[in-house]
């Protein structure tokens, strides 16, 4: 599991509390709202750079990187904790950031990783299905992975991996049902209809055609004469 460690700084500006209009002002100088909360202090209205967030939004670990973001000289461990985009161009309207203490577990969630092609696929023709596409973690700040990488080379048709097949890891606690299932090899059924016995096919309805009746014909009797 590779580690969501620090490798990123951001450049943070204050500034006032506002309204839309002042936001908008601020965007048109290549710099978005954001907020700075957490560890027991004041939260405080700061102004970042996009294309740092954005650097770290795109990095293996994500939303899960540790960085540093510096303050008027005062520098902080961070995450994360939410970002809104521009519904029609894609930009980065607002991001907020949480102060992290380097010494207090957390709770999140990271990714799984598929790795290798099972043989319940490649051999013998089943589906690979994803149920869990996260799985939920505690641990410290400086132990958080990356992701959670799932070996699936030996998983046969009708198997499954659950949470608590995971390589267990003293740094890293699981949240999630010990049973509960991360990826499993499903059956491919091939739909036969096979003849149900008792059970006798409906006789196709009778199509009763517009018109008249028509009516066998009677052959005539032959009239006797008389002699």
């Amino acid at each position: 599991m590779a580690t969501a460690i620090a490798i990123n700084t951001v450049e943070a500006k204050l500034r006032e509390a506002s309204d839309k209009n002042a936001a908008r002002r601020l965007r048109t100088t290549g710099m978005i709202p954001a907020v700075l909360y957490g560890a027991k202090k004041d939260p405080r209205a700061i102004a970042v750079d996009p294309k740092q967030i954005l650097k770290i939004l795109h990095s293996a670990s994500g939303h899960n990187t540790i960085f540093d973001v510096t303050v008027e000289g005062e520098q902080s461990k961070a995450m994360l904790v939410d970002w809104q985009y521009e519904p029609l161009k894609g930009a980065l309207l607002h991001v907020d950031l949480k102060r992290i203490a380097m010494d207090q577990k957390m709770r999140l969630s990271v990714p799984v990783h598929i790795q290798g092609e099972a043989k319940g696929t490649k051999l013998e023709g089943g589906l690979l299905d994803l149920v869990l596409r996260e799985v939920h973690i505690e641990c410290l700040p400086s132990d958080i992975p990356s992701h959670i990488t799932v070996d699936v080379t030996e998983l046969g048709q009708g198997e499954a991996i659950r949470i608590a097949d995971l390589p267990q890891n003293a740094s890293v606690k699981y949240l999630d049902e010990p049973d509960a299932t991360i990826v499993h090899i499903t059956y491919v059924k091939e739909e036969v209809a096979a003849p149900v016995e008792g059970v006798v096919a409906a006789a196709e309805p009778e199509v009763i055609k517009k018109g008249k009746t028509e009516v066998a014909a009677v052959p005539e009797a032959k009239e006797t004469k008389k002699k």
